[in-house]
Protein backbone atom coordinates (compact mmCIF):
# COMPACT_ATOMS: atom_id res chain seq x y z
CA UNK A 1 0.00 0.00 0.00
CA UNK A 2 1.05 3.80 -0.64
CA UNK A 3 0.13 6.78 1.50
CA UNK A 4 -0.28 10.55 0.53
CA UNK A 5 0.38 11.80 3.40
CA UNK A 6 0.13 11.88 7.49
CA UNK A 7 -1.54 14.34 9.67
CA UNK A 8 -0.30 13.97 13.20
CA UNK A 9 -2.51 16.90 14.41
CA UNK A 10 -5.78 16.89 12.59
CA UNK A 11 -8.77 18.54 13.68
CA UNK A 12 -10.55 18.22 10.23
CA UNK A 13 -11.56 14.45 10.39
CA UNK A 14 -12.86 13.49 13.30
CA UNK A 15 -13.37 15.00 17.04
CA UNK A 16 -10.30 16.22 19.04
CA UNK A 17 -6.50 15.96 17.90
CA UNK A 18 -6.03 13.34 15.76
CA UNK A 19 -3.48 11.22 13.80
CA UNK A 20 -4.44 10.72 9.96
CA UNK A 21 -3.74 8.49 7.46
CA UNK A 22 -4.70 9.38 3.99
CA UNK A 23 -3.98 6.31 2.00
CA UNK A 24 -3.42 5.89 -1.85
CA UNK A 25 -6.01 4.05 -4.18
CA UNK A 26 -9.50 5.39 -5.02
CA UNK A 27 -11.77 4.20 -7.75
CA UNK A 28 -14.71 6.85 -6.67
CA UNK A 29 -13.08 9.54 -8.64
CA UNK A 30 -15.58 11.89 -6.93
CA UNK A 31 -15.98 15.21 -8.44
CA UNK A 32 -14.59 17.86 -6.64
CA UNK A 33 -12.40 15.15 -4.62
CA UNK A 34 -9.87 17.14 -2.26
CA UNK A 35 -7.31 14.82 -2.70
CA UNK A 36 -7.43 13.71 -6.25
CA UNK A 37 -3.83 13.11 -6.12
CA UNK A 38 -4.68 10.15 -4.10
CA UNK A 39 -6.81 8.18 -6.64
CA UNK A 40 -3.61 6.90 -7.91
CA UNK A 41 -2.86 3.34 -5.94
CA UNK A 42 1.17 4.28 -6.28
CA UNK A 43 0.76 8.28 -5.18
CA UNK A 44 2.92 8.69 -1.90
CA UNK A 45 4.98 7.10 -0.17
CA UNK A 46 5.27 3.11 0.00
CA UNK A 47 4.03 2.22 3.47
CA UNK A 48 6.00 0.15 5.73
CA UNK A 49 6.38 -1.10 9.46
CA UNK A 50 8.49 1.78 10.03
CA UNK A 51 5.60 4.06 9.00
CA UNK A 52 3.13 1.88 10.88
CA UNK A 53 5.22 2.69 13.80
CA UNK A 54 5.85 6.07 13.14
CA UNK A 55 1.79 6.49 13.23
CA UNK A 56 1.56 4.10 16.57
CA UNK A 57 3.93 6.61 18.15
CA UNK A 58 1.99 9.97 16.73
CA UNK A 59 -1.43 8.31 18.65
CA UNK A 60 0.46 7.40 22.19
CA UNK A 61 0.41 11.48 23.50
CA UNK A 62 -2.62 11.66 25.77
CA UNK A 63 -3.91 14.98 24.17
CA UNK A 64 -4.65 12.86 21.05
CA UNK A 65 -7.82 11.58 20.46
CA UNK A 66 -8.09 9.01 18.33
CA UNK A 67 -7.04 8.05 14.79
CA UNK A 68 -8.34 8.51 11.09
CA UNK A 69 -8.40 6.76 7.91
CA UNK A 70 -9.08 8.75 4.80
CA UNK A 71 -7.78 8.57 1.20
CA UNK A 72 -8.08 7.41 -1.65
CA UNK A 73 -10.26 4.90 -0.42
CA UNK A 74 -9.27 2.98 2.95
CA UNK A 75 -11.95 0.30 2.03
CA UNK A 76 -10.67 -0.51 -1.58
CA UNK A 77 -9.25 -4.14 -1.26
CA UNK A 78 -5.49 -3.54 -2.03
CA UNK A 79 -5.89 -1.09 1.32
CA UNK A 80 -7.67 -3.23 3.63
CA UNK A 81 -5.34 -5.44 5.61
CA UNK A 82 -2.85 -2.41 5.53
CA UNK A 83 -6.11 -0.50 7.57
CA UNK A 84 -7.15 -3.98 9.44
CA UNK A 85 -3.52 -4.48 10.44
CA UNK A 86 -2.77 -0.91 11.71
CA UNK A 87 -6.26 -0.47 13.54
CA UNK A 88 -5.78 -3.89 15.67
CA UNK A 89 -2.46 -2.22 16.79
CA UNK A 90 -4.31 0.90 17.52
CA UNK A 91 -6.46 -0.72 19.73
CA UNK A 92 -4.39 -3.19 21.59
CA UNK A 93 -1.93 -0.19 22.21
CA UNK A 94 -4.95 2.00 22.80
CA UNK A 95 -8.47 0.78 23.51
CA UNK A 96 -9.34 4.61 25.09
CA UNK A 97 -8.82 6.28 21.27
CA UNK A 98 -11.63 6.24 18.45
CA UNK A 99 -10.67 5.10 15.12
CA UNK A 100 -12.94 6.69 12.40
CA UNK A 101 -12.67 5.91 8.87
CA UNK A 102 -14.05 7.69 5.50
CA UNK A 103 -15.06 5.56 2.90
CA UNK A 104 -16.72 6.40 -0.71
CA UNK A 105 -18.49 3.26 -0.44
CA UNK A 106 -22.46 3.06 1.20
CA UNK A 107 -22.42 0.59 4.90
CA UNK A 108 -25.24 -1.54 3.93
CA UNK A 109 -24.80 -1.98 0.70
CA UNK A 110 -21.29 -2.62 0.10
CA UNK A 111 -19.40 -2.95 3.52
CA UNK A 112 -21.76 -4.72 5.39
CA UNK A 113 -21.83 -6.88 2.64
CA UNK A 114 -18.01 -7.55 1.82
CA UNK A 115 -18.00 -8.09 5.31
CA UNK A 116 -19.59 -11.62 4.69
CA UNK A 117 -17.17 -12.75 2.52
CA UNK A 118 -14.23 -11.12 3.20
CA UNK A 119 -12.59 -11.98 7.07
CA UNK A 120 -10.67 -8.92 6.77
CA UNK A 121 -13.47 -6.53 6.81
CA UNK A 122 -15.51 -8.76 9.28
CA UNK A 123 -12.35 -8.52 11.61
CA UNK A 124 -12.32 -4.59 10.67
CA UNK A 125 -15.48 -3.00 11.42
CA UNK A 126 -15.66 -3.97 15.38
CA UNK A 127 -12.25 -1.76 15.84
CA UNK A 128 -14.14 0.97 14.32
CA UNK A 129 -15.88 3.52 16.40
CA UNK A 130 -17.59 5.67 13.16
CA UNK A 131 -17.21 5.11 9.36
CA UNK A 132 -18.22 8.47 7.33
CA UNK A 133 -20.20 6.44 4.49
CA UNK A 134 -21.13 7.73 0.51
CA UNK A 135 -19.31 9.41 -2.26
CA UNK A 136 -18.83 12.99 -1.95
CA UNK A 137 -21.11 14.62 -4.14
CA UNK A 138 -20.32 18.38 -5.39
CA UNK A 139 -24.27 18.95 -5.71
CA UNK A 140 -24.72 18.50 -1.81
CA UNK A 141 -21.51 20.11 -0.83
CA UNK A 142 -21.74 22.39 2.36
CA UNK A 143 -19.11 23.92 4.49
CA UNK A 144 -21.72 23.48 7.37
CA UNK A 145 -21.46 19.97 7.59
CA UNK A 146 -19.20 18.63 10.56
CA UNK A 147 -16.72 16.12 9.62
CA UNK A 148 -17.86 15.52 6.11
CA UNK A 149 -18.25 17.04 2.20
CA UNK A 150 -21.53 16.78 1.33
CA UNK A 151 -25.09 16.13 2.54
CA UNK A 152 -25.53 12.17 1.45
CA UNK A 153 -22.48 11.27 3.53
CA UNK A 154 -23.41 9.51 6.69
CA UNK A 155 -21.49 9.25 10.30
CA UNK A 156 -23.01 5.66 11.45
CA UNK A 157 -22.02 4.67 14.52
CA UNK A 158 -20.31 1.65 13.95
CA UNK A 159 -20.23 -0.29 17.26
CA UNK A 160 -24.16 0.12 18.05
CA UNK A 161 -24.88 -0.70 14.04
CA UNK A 162 -23.47 -4.06 14.78
CA UNK A 163 -25.19 -5.04 18.10
CA UNK A 164 -28.33 -3.35 17.05
CA UNK A 165 -28.36 -5.31 13.01
CA UNK A 166 -28.85 -1.79 11.73
CA UNK A 167 -27.33 1.37 10.81
CA UNK A 168 -27.20 3.92 13.51
CA UNK A 169 -26.21 7.17 12.93
CA UNK A 170 -24.11 8.88 15.26
CA UNK A 171 -25.27 10.69 18.26
CA UNK A 172 -23.92 14.43 19.35
CA UNK A 173 -21.86 12.69 21.84
CA UNK A 174 -19.38 11.04 18.99
CA UNK A 175 -19.18 14.78 17.63
CA UNK A 176 -17.40 15.97 20.57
Amino acid sequence: MYYGNIKKSDVADGPGVRVSLFVSGCRHHCEGCFNPDTWNFNYGQVYTSETEEELLSAVAPPYISGFTFLGGEPMEPENRPYVYSLAKKIKERFPEKTIWLYSGYTFETDILEWAKTDEVVKNLLPLLDVIVDGEFHIKEKSLQLKFRGSANQRLIDVKRSLEEDSTVLCDEEHLK
